[in-house]
């Protein structure tokens, strides 16, 4: 994303050490234009567990600026667990490269910022 020229706020590197991290992730997506939700059979299993995923994709699901990427899991299986996340245009790793998908997140961003 970043080599796409686009600004990046992500949890697990930009979360300063000792601060509260739902509050930081709070900051996090009210200040993002866009928000990618990385699909995995992880997350598919926070949101069923109702952990802090499931409560980051409320947030992002209320914005519509929500772009789903899907890695190692598919369409059918996110609709069988979001099916409002699901019904967002999204990109899957099974049919284009990281770095397609990373250049199409980006552009979709900037679009956002017209």
């Amino acid at each position: 994303m970043k080599s796409n020229g686009a600004s990046v706020w992500f949890s697990e590197e930009d979360l300063p050490l000792g601060s509260l991290m739902i509050r930081e992730i709070d900051k996090g997506l009210r200040n993002s234009r866009v928000g990618i939700v990385l699909v995995t059979p992880a997350l598919l299993k926070s949101i069923n567990d109702e952990g802090v995923a499931e409560k980051e994709l409320a947030v992002l699901l209320s914005t519509r600026r929500v772009i789903p990427v899907l890695h190692g899991v598919g369409f059918n299986d996110l609709n069988d667990v979001s099916p409002m996340l699901a019904s967002h245009a999204g990109l899957s790793t099974s049919e284009s490269s990281l770095d397609v998908v990373a250049a199409k997140v980006a552009a979709a961003a900037a679009a956002l910022a017209d």
